[in-house]
Order: C-alpha cells, then sequence, then structure tokens
C-alpha cells in the first residue's frame, strides 16, 4: 500500500459505490476500501448463511428455507423509482449492462383498518375505496390540474403559485401525501406545495413507464447495485480491498487529511469519502465529524406466503400513513419473493420498517407485523440515522446514512451534494432509456 491515491472510499454501500464508479470513470485514481467481507455495507444483500451470522450468531439457518445460494436478503427496504435520479445515473454509467430489472407488482396503502391498491389506471381510480365520490372528482381535477401545468404558461396555474401556496389549500386526500408523493410525515402539509407539485408528477411519471407500479428491482437483491458500480470503477483502474479494519483516518497538524491506517499500513490519499460508521468514533484533532439523528428499526421477515389482502402479489410496497395509526412517522412494508431471485420458491421476504419514536422500537413496527400474517423468521435491527457535521475543508467527506424513505432519490442527493464538493461542480447526466423484465 505505497502507491498514492486522489481518493479513497472507505465502505461499499450503495452511496459510496456510486461515488468511486463516477470518480473512476473522472478519471482519478480511486482505493475503496471495506471492513466487511462481502460488498454493499448497510445496502447489501445477503445470503442465508451471513444472514444468520449477522443476526444469530452461531445459529445455523433452518433447513426448510432451502439453499444457501437461493438467498440475498436486503438489509435495507427500498424500491428504484422507474422515472427517478437513481435511473438516470444507471443508465448514464452504462451499468445496466451488469443488471436485471423487473417491476415491483403494485403499491398499496393501509386506510380505515383495511389494505386498498393505490389506483395505477383511470378505471382502478374510479373504483378505488381510497376516496369518496366527491373526494374521486376533487382528485381527479387535481391530477388535471397537475398534468396541465406549465411553468412558463400562467394560464395553467390557477392563480395559484407552487413556491406560496401550501398543500393544505389544495383540498386532497391525505394519501395522495403519504402514498404517491410518498412523505414520511405531515410536514410537508403546511409547506409551499412546489415539492409535493414534483414528487406527485415524478410519481404518475414513473407509473405511466411501465404500468402496475412506479417501481423497479434488480434482480438478485439491491447488493446488486453497489457491486455494479464497483466494477465500473473498477474497469477504470479502481482497486478495491475487503475485509480490511480501518484503524486511524491520518490527519497532518492541521487537521487535514493525510491518508488511512489500517494495521501497521498507511496509505495516502488527496481526498477520503466514506460511510458515517467509519467516523462515529474517531476524533482525530479533537473534530466529532457525524452526529446522531434518530434510529430506524427494520425487521425482515421470512413468510411462507404473500401479503394477505394484497392479491397475492409477487411484490409490493405497502404504506401505513402515521394518521392511520396514531404515529408521527409512516410505516413502510416492502416485500419481494423467489420471482426476484432473492429466496427460495414460494418463499417471500417481507421488511417492516419505520423512524423511532419512543424506547420501544420493537413495538413501534407491530401494526406493520400484524399485516404479514404467520411469520417464520423475523430479524430486528435499530440503526442510528448518522449526518456529517464536515464540510470538507480537511478533504474529509462522509455520506449519510440510509434513511426511512422506500427508494433511492435521497441517495442520489446525497451522491450529487458529495461529488459537488468533491470534484467543484455539478453532476451532470444524459437520458437514455432502462429495459425493465415484466
Amino acid at each position: 500500500m505505497d502507491e498514492e491515491y486522489d481518493v479513497i472510499v472507505l465502505g461499499t454501500g450503495l452511496t459510496e459505490c456510486i461515488l468511486s464508479g463516477l470518480l473512476s470513470v473522472e478519471g482519478k485514481k480511486v482505493l475503496h476500501m471495506d471492513r466487511n467481507d462481502y460488498y454493499g455495507g448497510d445496502s447489501a444483500s445477503l445470503n442465508l448463511t451471513q444472514l444468520y451470522r449477522k443476526f444469530r450468531g452461531d445459529q445455523p439457518p433452518p433447513s426448510e428455507l432451502g439453499r444457501d445460494r437461493d438467498y440475498a436478503v436486503d438489509l435495507v427496504p427500498k424500491f428504484i423509482i422507474a422515472s427517478g435520479e437513481l435511473t438516470k445515473i444507471l443508465v448514464h454509467t452504462d451499468v445496466t449492462r451488469y443488471l436485471e430489472f423487473k417491476q415491483i407488482a403494485a403499491s398499496f396503502v393501509y386506510r380505515d383498518g383495511k389494505i386498498s391498491k393505490v389506483p395505477s389506471t383511470e378505471m382502478e381510480a374510479v373504483k378505488s375505496p381510497l376516496m369518496g365520490l366527491f373526494e374521486k372528482r376533487r382528485a381527479k381535477k387535481f391530477f388535471e390540474f397537475l398534468q396541465n401545468w406549465k411553468d412558463e404558461d400562467p394560464a395553467t396555474h390557477q392563480d395559484l403559485n407552487l413556491d406560496v401556496q401550501t398543500m393544505r389549500t389544495s383540498g386532497t386526500q391525505d394519501f395522495i401525501g403519504h402514498a404517491m408523493a410518498l412523505y414520511l410525515d405531515d410536514d410537508y402539509i403546511d409547506k409551499p406545495a412546489r415539492q409535493t407539485y414534483e414528487r406527485i408528477v415524478l410519481y404518475t411519471s414513473s407509473m405511466a413507464r411501465y404500468g402496475k407500479s412506479p417501481y423497479i428491482y434488480p434482480l438478485y437483491g439491491l447488493g446488486e447495485l453497489p457491486q455494479a458500480f464497483a466494477r465500473l470503477s473498477a474497469i477504470y483502474g479502481g482497486t478495491y480491498m475487503l475485509d480490511k479494519p480501518i484503524h486511524e483516518i491520518v490527519t497532518d497538524s492541521d487537521g487535514k487529511f493525510v491518508g488511512v491506517r489500517s494495521g501497521s499500513e498507511t496509505v495516502k490519499a488527496k481526498q477520503v469519502i466514506g460511510d458515517p460508521s467509519y467516523f462515529v468514533d474517531k476524533k482525530e484533532s479533537g473534530k466529532i465529524r457525524v452526529v446522531e439523528e434518530g434510529k430506524v428499526v427494520r425487521a425482515i421477515c421470512i413468510l411462507k406466503h404473500p401479503i394477505p389482502g394484497t392479491d397475492d402479489a409477487d411484490s409490493v410496497q405497502l404504506i401505513l400513513p402515521q394518521n392511520q395509526i396514531n404515529r408521527r412517522h409512516d410505516i413502510y412494508i416492502a416485500m419481494v419473493s423467489s420471482t426476484h431471485n432473492v429466496c427460495a420458491k414460494d418463499v417471500y421476504v417481507a421488511i417492516v420498517s419505520t423512524i423511532v419514536e419512543t424506547d420501544r422500537p420493537e413495538l413501534e413496527i407491530v401494526p406493520g407485523l400484524r399485516l404479514l400474517g404467520p411469520i417464520l423468521e423475523k430479524f430486528i435491527s435499530v440503526t442510528p440515522q448518522y449526518t456529517p457535521i464536515s464540510d470538507g475543508v480537511d478533504n474529509i467527506f462522509i455520506t449519510r446514512s440510509y434513511d426511512a424513505t422506500s427508494h433511492f432519490e435521497t441517495v442520489v442527493e446525497d451522491v450529487q451534494d458529495v461529488w459537488k464538493k468533491v470534484i467543484g461542480q455539478d453532476l451532470v447526466l444524459k437520458k437514455r432509456e432502462i429495459e425493465v423484465q415484466e
């Protein structure tokens, strides 16, 4: 490890792998290190042995679950929005050549004690129990208004200003804010409506792209995403070291980054990028670099059946809006199955998650767990959400923890933010199309 690099990247989570791939393409000399012996960090997909080792120590997986290699269980439950920013990066970098995608079959929302499908066609919307007759008329007008809106044409604005008016003035159903704009809480209601407008347009354009649902998902699990970007980095000369413990972030007398020490070896570079876990306990120069801003509780549940009330769908997103379950934040359920090559035949993997609000996080996800029917195995984690407070002037750039959102849009925002700090200019992407299996 005598060479000097432009950038050392710590952790092989999706955020870090996208950055190392893009930096390698940009011509930077990149060294990518991870303390784990597998790719993906917190966004990895684990086989059965790895899953049980992580959550149950030495307990072997039960034989009834089938072969180890049939499993790729995600640690973080997220789907890809078909017209979203991650799709643009996948297509722009051409890492789609390493990946195959399948649609998520449907999106559901929990309302008045029942599970209902989020309409994906006009016919479904007319029949949907999510809204009464008058609400349907109002919603139809609202969607027509959104569809016709053109920033440059005041005639389409109906005397509304999206940068001033809030969603409280829209008179629309609360499920639109949660099941379509995908907000985790109700704070959006009193904020300017533009971001909600943009989120709903993203949702509807993603829905229109492939039909059925706005989400796509990589075969063999989300862990395929960081690995695809790692391949991209390697093609452009990036070097990878797994199973490499990081003992020290080395800085000079001014607190500027010099290198990374692993055991007795120190490797030097001009800049370092890393996930927060590599900086939590590292207070070189007496400087705290990350702060905890809440926790997320996640329960990985292995089932032998689809989620009841979802039309036997092989994959779903199910949202429990916070006002339906007397909480401040929504509960999300993401389910995939053997059709996505992530588990054995007739097995379903559902992950229930939410932002922690009490000192008993396990009890907080009970409303979601109750909707799953009999649960064969359950693995619970409570993960701190770290936010970097380092501004990068010391050449140390830290990414954010994976949040509780059900998609990757915030991950891409983080990539764009770190890229601008590291390179000094905006990340610009070209537009192309992505192929998806039916």
